[in-house]
């Protein structure tokens, strides 16, 4: 098979939440939630076997409302983190609880083909405290998956929690949830804490109508900085002083839905937003965007570097597409950095038009929005993509571009 060829997996409910596992280096893991308003709602883990182009998935039920977002955690590949909208009398209300996964020993694990979907429907017994499932096995179809166990419930008086995102350094625990109008900072244990408690609070100070739609941890500088977005501006905060490190205004012509920072040029940002463009930034000097991309004919959803080589940047869209991107002029290894004077093949190799900024390849097995997409933490030249119609692809950068950046 085609090493180039995408994988497809087919979830049978409605999804927007997916993430990369990251605890586990060893394997290629993905985890996706759905999103389903009448039905019991699952995570899906996802492991693809690249050697043999297949996907095998365990199924979970998250018995607590639609996931909203979903996160792994970077100490514990058995943890995560969902948001999920929970009814509360006539009003809905978003929550988070991180829970964990439940042993090998629990769960069947079953390979899918590409372009097979996964259909489970599941009932479950609820837990008084979390509104969470008892420890027990449920049974569909033939097929037993058991619920995840619930670790803690992020309590917080401020409601409407968006998105939980993980300290970027492996060895803090610390986490970012992320509200219309504020930025909560937390503190837990994974292996010990029921409970996790605020540290600090941000507050976004503007007009009430304003709110959050992201946010990002600077992996840079011990990860003590992190930006939001919120209508078309962006701005950072420092957390050891708790004020704005700086501000990005009018980022975007309409709402900024995605950022992220470079993982290795302190100072880059890449931004997206709902007037089709995905644009780079230097925060040291951000009257202007260093560059603009507006390949995309809708809405851009999420935006993402490639943990190690940063001049490939992810976007996806609802326009229905995924596009990667060579933006090798703004990254930390620009062309003839590392040639060598006197090697008499790298003076032949200067007389060579160097790259150009562009597009890769663009992705269209979608059907519809592609509301998620990020890289692998365990291997940089694969990423997935999610639809909303609950299409999970997995694409690899294509051979031709990876030899290119490592020879």
């Amino acid at each position: 098979m085609d090493d180039d060829s995408a994988v497809i997996y087919g979830l049978e409910f409605q999804a927007r939440a997916l993430c990369a596992v990251v605890g586990d280096i060893d394997h290629i893991q993905f985890l996706v939630g759905t999103q389903s308003f009448k039905n019991d709602n699952q995570v899906h883990l996802i492991e693809f076997d690249e050697e043999n182009n297949v996907i095998n998935s365990n199924v979970y039920l998250h018995p607590i409302g639609e996931v909203w977002h979903i996160s792994s955690c970077p100490l514990d590949k058995e943890i995560l983190l969902t948001c999920y909208d929970r009814l509360n009398g006539s009003k809905t209300n978003r929550h988070a609880t991180a829970w964990k996964i439940p042993t090998d020993d629990e769960v069947p694990t079953s390979p899918v083909q590409p372009q097979t979907p996964s259909s489970h429907t599941a009932q479950y017994s609820m837990d008084s405290d979390l509104g969470g499932p008892t420890n027990t096995r449920h049974s569909t179809a033939g097929m037993s998956f058991p619920p995840l166990v619930p670790k803690f419930h992020l309590s917080s008086d401020i409601e409407n929690m968006k998105s939980v995102l993980w300290h970027p350094n492996e060895d803090k625990s610390t986490l970012m949830s992320v509200h219309d109008q504020h930025l909560q900072i937390w503190d837990f244990q994974v292996a010990t804490s029921a409970s996790a408690k605020v540290l600090n609070v941000i507050d976004l100070g503007e007009k009430s109508h304003l709110s959050f739609s992201s946010a990002a941890w600077n992996p840079h500088h011990n990860g003590t900085q992190v930006a939001g977005a919120y209508d078309t501006n962006i701005k950072a905060w420092d957390l050891r002083a708790m004020k704005p490190a700086y501000t990005i205004e009018n980022a975007h012509g309409i709402l900024v839905r995605d950022l992220d920072f470079n993982p290795n040029k302190p100072y880059y940002v890449v931004s997206c937003g709902d007037d089709c463009q995905v644009k780079f930034w230097d925060v040291r000097n951000s009257t202007e965007p260093l560059l603009k991309l507006t390949n995309h004919s809708h809405w851009v959803w999420s935006v993402s570097y490639n943990h190690f080589h940063d001049q490939l940047v992810l976007s996806s869209s609802s326009d229905s597409r995924v596009m990667l991107f060579n933006i090798i002029s703004l990254s930390s290894e620009p062309f003839g950095q590392y040639e060598d004077i006197d090697d008499e093949e790298s003076t032949s190799n200067k007389e060579e038009e160097p790259p150009k900024d562009g597009i890769i390849a663009t992705y269209e097995e979608h059907e519809d929005s592609v509301y998620a997409s990020c890289w692998s933490c365990s291997d940089p030249w694969v990423f997935a993509s999610l639809s909303y119609d609950g299409r999970l692809v997995i694409n690899r950068v294509p051979r031709t571009e990876k030899f290119k950046i490592l020879l």
